[in-house]
């Protein structure tokens, strides 16, 4: 334990204390979201980011351990572990050093060596190697017997055992490895015949790059067309330096045996350690390509999910459609479905009047306070639409990304929540519902559904669902819910919590009415000390009888709240109304061995702003209504757009069109960036330019460089 807390230490730069008190929390039961809102004094201040990248190493180092255990064991029982061997093994904490200290000893198959050996050739491989034969031919013919044919088939098995103990040689692995990490050529071809169905790779139909410089990007999109059939991908360092280095290792003598020995090599390199190595290294480039996507993936979901929300207003949501027509709901403040119908504004009914008097009565009746319109077919048509209409009231009209809600409305929680209504008007609910609360509603939904990654079916899938689940679980924390209207699946996400506790506490409110407290929740069937602990913070009660219910401010420290109510003669509700009670209190004299100035700062910025939203305040935004379809653009056009994907290599904006522009990395600003994330962000509003139209291959090259940007 020691000795992987002090090698954590040394990749993460974070010392050895918080990283032994930051894994201890995370044994005992505690998460990621708890620890880092209110473990800081314990970790020194570490974020879930630091927590989870701690977390994260253990488990490999662990894992490596386990990899040691059954390594040690199956050269133990064929009777060749030495103490150096040993040695060497306990003291790797590298994968590949690790593979390769083993590779000698692991079972194998059936090999052209293992033959060799049971034709009894190996000792004429060993002579080899010494390289003192100035006749090896001659001396072959004493091991021409039984199955072996003649000299020449001798020297060919003999060659074989050679060659697989080059293979084997960690010193020749590592040299091969150099030449690959130092000039390796990653390069792609189209198939013969494939051309007109691998149209959207033709980037890569002649493609060759150093693997060093080959962007995640690149890699994902040529193995995704490998994997089709489309492209042949090869990884391929300069083969004349690695034989002459290979050759320099092993050769060192002018008679035949060097001969022997040079064939030997040749025949290692490419039939065993250049395929070897090559798999090694197309899986560490994959490997690195995956964590990259993974993390812009989780970057644009954390946005995403951290979407300004409307808040608790009545909504009218419309699911636009021509034939169809539109699919319009109205709902409560809540989010409950009060009424829905469809109306017929566009081709081929055009019902225009009567879905304008539809419209406007349902605006009255269910006293509406805003629209969302989804993304999808005939939205602008729709937007436009609803934009000639007169209301009884002032309405802000909101167009919502409709990414995702086709997959939500056909989902067991949308059946379970709308058993009666068709996946129309479930579709239209989602609608309306990520307007008032984006994260509420994104839960519901499979991460990799909502589009906001990339490449994200060809990384590696396990590691993809734990990064957004924990995505997910930090962001629901960092926003926190209220407790007597969050769904179950919701609560899900909260720490502590899981399926089974948060459907407990749904039945425990349809059974008793809301809760009147946090501490309510110890009367909820299975939550236990430690659930409560780790749960209770993010669970907000707003307009509880104690004030401090509806922050986030955690039970175990209420008792410090209301010592400082107490110590200026007043109570904790005067504390949060007054910041003149505030200011006087002496925030030193709270410290204690357990409760530093982090949590009592946080505690102090908490009763500043009780229950405050970190979300930003949702902005109406409105598309060029010039522009409705790509033959619209013209080069020089200065657009209004939404940035809806953020990529390694640029950001993908809607301008209000099917198709999305985009701005590539080096369009973004003046300055050089690495990484688009410092520019933009998920659904940011931003004035771009027509760069190119590309009509064809429906594809838009937008710019913000020189193009002012609305504050």
């Amino acid at each position: 334990m020691e000795l992987f807390n002090k090698m954590i230490s040394d990749i993460l730069k974070i010392s050895e204390k918080q990283i032994a008190n930051t894994l201890h929390l995370i044994g005992e039961g505690a998460t990621i979201p708890f620890i880092s809102r209110y473990r800081k004094e314990v970790t020194g201040g570490l974020d879930e980011v630091q927590i989870e990248s701690i977390k994260t190493h253990y488990e490999k180092f662990c894992e490596l351990a386990k990899r040691k255990e059954t390594i040690i064991a199956t050269i133990n029982e064929q009777g060749k572990m030495t103490a150096e061997l040993q040695q060497r093994i306990d003291q790797t904490w590298q994968l590949t050093e690790l593979e390769d200290l083993y590779l000698p000893y692991k079972p194998k198959r059936k090999t052209r060596a293992e033959i060799a050996r049971q034709k009894g050739l190996e000792p004429l491989a060993s002579l080899i190697l010494l390289q003192r034969e100035s006749d090896i031919i001659n001396r072959a013919k004493a091991f021409v017997k039984g199955d072996v044919k003649d000299e020449a088939d001798a020297l060919k098995g003999a060659r074989d055992i050679i060659a697989e103990q080059i293979n084997e040689n960690e010193q020749a692995r590592n040299l091969v490895r150099h030449q690959f990490s130092r000039q390796a050529v990653i390069s792609a071809k189209v198939v013969k015949g494939k051309e007109e169905e691998a149209i959207k790779y033709r980037d890569y139909f002649d493609f060759s790059e150093p693997l060093k410089r080959c962007t995640s990007h690149r890699l994902l999109a040529i193995r995704r067309a490998e994997a089709e059939g489309l492209l042949k991908l090869n990884i391929s360092p300069n083969d004349d330096d690695c034989l002459e280095g290979l050759e320099n290792r092993f050769v060192r003598s002018r008679n035949s045996c060097a001969e022997q020995i040079k064939e030997a090599v040749q025949d290692a390199y490419k039939r065993l350690l250049k395929p070897s190595i090559e798999t090694e290294f197309a899986a560490q480039t994959k490997e690195k390509a995956d964590e990259e996507a993974i993390l812009v993936f989780t970057e644009n979901l954390r946005q995403l999910l951290l979407a300004a929300p409307l808040g608790q207003k009545r909504v009218l949501a419309i699911d636009p459609g021509f034939r169809t027509g539109c699919k319009v709901v109205c709902m409560d403040a809540q989010g409950n479905l009060l009424h829905n119908e469809n109306i017929y504004p566009h081709p081929p009914v055009s019902k225009t009047s009567e879905a304008a008097s539809k419209l406007r009565k349902m605006v009255e009746a269910y006293q509406i306070e805003a629209i969302a319109i989804g993304n999808g077919t005939a939205s602008r048509e729709t937007e436009e639409f609803i934009s000639k209409q007169s209301f009884d009231r002032e309405l802000s009209v909101f167009v919502v990304s409709e990414q995702g809600a086709s997959i939500y409305s056909a989902s067991k929680i949308a059946r379970e929540e709308f058993p009666e209504y068709d996946v129309t008007v479930r579709g239209s609910v989602s609608i309306g519902r990520r307007l008032m609360d984006p994260l509420a509603e994104l839960v519901k939904i499979d991460p990799k559904s909502i589009g906001v990654g990339q490449y994200q079916h060809d990384v590696d899938q396990t590691k993809l669902k734990k990064a957004l689940d924990q995505t997910v679980e930090n962001c629901v924390n960092l926003v926190g819910v209220n407790l007597n209207t969050a769904s179950s699946h919701l609560l899900t996400y909260i720490s502590g919590l899981g399926p089974q506790l948060a459907q407990n506490i749904v039945n425990y409110r349809a059974e008793h009415g809301p809760f009147q407290s946090r501490k309510e929740l110890l009367k909820v069937t299975r939550m236990g000390a430690k659930a409560f602990e780790q749960s209770a913070g993010f669970l907000r009660i707003p307009k509880a009888s104690n004030p401090l219910d509806q922050t986030a401010v955690h039970p175990e420290s209420y008792h410090i709240v209301e010592q400082m109510a107490k110590d200026l003669n007043g109570s904790v509700a005067d504390l949060i109304k007054d910041k003149t009670y505030r200011s006087k209190i002496e925030i030193s004299r709270y410290i204690t061995p357990t409760v530093g100035l982090p949590t009592l700062q946080d505690i102090l910025k908490e009763l500043d702003k009780p229950g405050l939203d970190p979300r930003a305040a949702i902005k109406v935004f409105e598309f060029d209504k010039n522009v409705r379809t790509i033959n619209d653009l013209s080069e020089g056009m200065i657009l209004p757009g939404i940035v809806g994907n953020i990529t390694n290599f640029g950001a993908f904006v809607d301008i209000g069109i099917k198709e999305n522009g985009l701005v590539h990395l080096s369009q973004l600003a003046e300055r050089y960036i690495s990484d688009p994330s410092e520019v933009v962000s998920i659904h940011q509003q931003v004035m771009v330019k027509v760069l190119s139209i590309d009509t064809e291959r429906k594809r838009i090259q937008l710019s913000m460089i020189g193009v002012p940007q609305n504050a």
